[in-house]
């Protein structure tokens, strides 16, 4: 059975009306009891007086309040229309309807300002997404375009190489060669890499020994250079769900930066810890730094800042720790180095995949 439903008004009132109907009967009964007429009829022009003055004064104060509520009631029909651009009028009032609606409109501030973060961001991803898949489109056709000429370059200067005399100046040409088809080569891997990712085979295990695996290598790299890399690792984290491959390419990757980042003698570490529920791994120089305006663009395709980059490392270790579910950021001040923050989730959250 539906229940009644009560105008607000009313409920205010009646009680009020009771209680006065309520005291002019007693009133009433008791002046009769006295048996004096006169007094009688005083008692209850009075009461009703009373009544009169409390039903007008209820009823005026139903009406302030009455009004706002319907406005505000309006403002929701819009709102769940779709308008966030609305706001109430009361909030001019210096009193509790007046603070209600000055909240309300913040309220409605925010959501407007929140609205437009959100598309802004919408617009971003469109545009990364569209830009990802022109540039998958550009890497297939490259990849064969280019890879076999190059494969039939690379036999040829090997054979000059073999036949040139020892002592001929050409030598060093051959060797120039090699190194652009070396680096030529390296450019099509990353770009492929970039516009045909493969998923990632997440497997619980120490993050450690995936970290620690990355760093060597980097040593390695740089035993003629007057570089040093630490690591601090953290012997009691919980083993972490991730893909060993791809998170010692991340590493990596940040570590030969790193180390491209340091004129002379300098110094990388790799620390290893947990922050926010999450594995985290930061790497630290003390190189030349990264100039604020291009901070927010370094993670680009595309975007380098060397003259021999490719501008494709970057954007391959965010897309890998994204798909890690994790996130990855950057602080640098020119001159005194960049610090690479990475963090994974202990575990990966389940994903439900649709049949198509």
């Amino acid at each position: 059975m539906e229940a009644v439903r009560v105008n607000w008004q009313i409920k205010a009132i009646l009680p009020v009306v009771l209680v006065l109907l309520t005291g002019l009967l007693l009133f009433t009964a008791a002046t009769l009891s006295l048996g004096d007429p006169e007094r009688h009829r005083v008692l209850i022009v009075a009461a009703s007086g009373a009544v009169v003055i409390c039903g007008v004064s209820v009823g005026v104060l139903a009406y302030l309040i009455h009004r706002p509520m319907v406005e505000l009631q309006e403002k929701v029909g819009l709102i769940s229309g779709g308008n966030l651009d609305v706001a109430v009028s009361f909030a001019r009032q210096n009193d509790e309807i007046g603070d209600l609606g000055r909240n309300f409109n913040h309220m409605m501030q925010q959501l407007r300002e929140s609205r437009k973060e959100i598309e802004t961001m919408h617009r971003t991803q469109m545009s990364r997404a569209e830009h990802l898949a022109t540039l998958g489109e550009l890497a297939t056709g490259l990849a064969h375009e280019i890879r076999n000429p190059l494969a039939g370059i690379a036999g040829v200067i090997e054979i000059i190489g073999r036949d040139l005399p020892p002592t001929s100046p050409a030598r060093e040409m051959v060797k120039d060669v090699r190194t652009e088809i070396n680096q030529i080569n390296r450019i099509l891997t990353d770009l492929l890499e970039t516009a045909r990712p493969h998923p990632p085979q997440m497997m619980r295990s120490n993050l450690n020994t995936t970290v620690e695996h990355a760093v060597m290598l980097a040593r390695q790299q740089v035993l003629s250079q007057p570089i040093k890399i630490e690591l601090a690792k953290a012997p009691d984290l919980p083993e972490v769900e991730h893909d060993s491959d791809q998170i010692h390419q991340v590493v990596l990757n940040l570590l030969l930066n790193a180390v491209q980042a340091i004129d002379g003698p300098g110094t990388v570490r790799v620390v290893i810890g947990s922050k926010d529920d999450c594995a985290r791994v930061t790497v630290t120089d003390n190189g030349r730094g990264i100039p604020e305006q291009q901070l927010s663009q370094i993670f680009r395709p595309f975007y380098t800042t060397r003259g021999n980059g490719t501008g494709l490392g970057l954007s391959l270790v965010r897309r890998i720790v994204e798909e890690h579910h994790g996130r990855i950021s950057v602080t640098s001040e020119v001159g005194k180095g960049s610090t690479f923050e990475v963090l994974i989730p202990f575990t990966a959250p389940f994903v439900e995949v649709e049949n198509s």
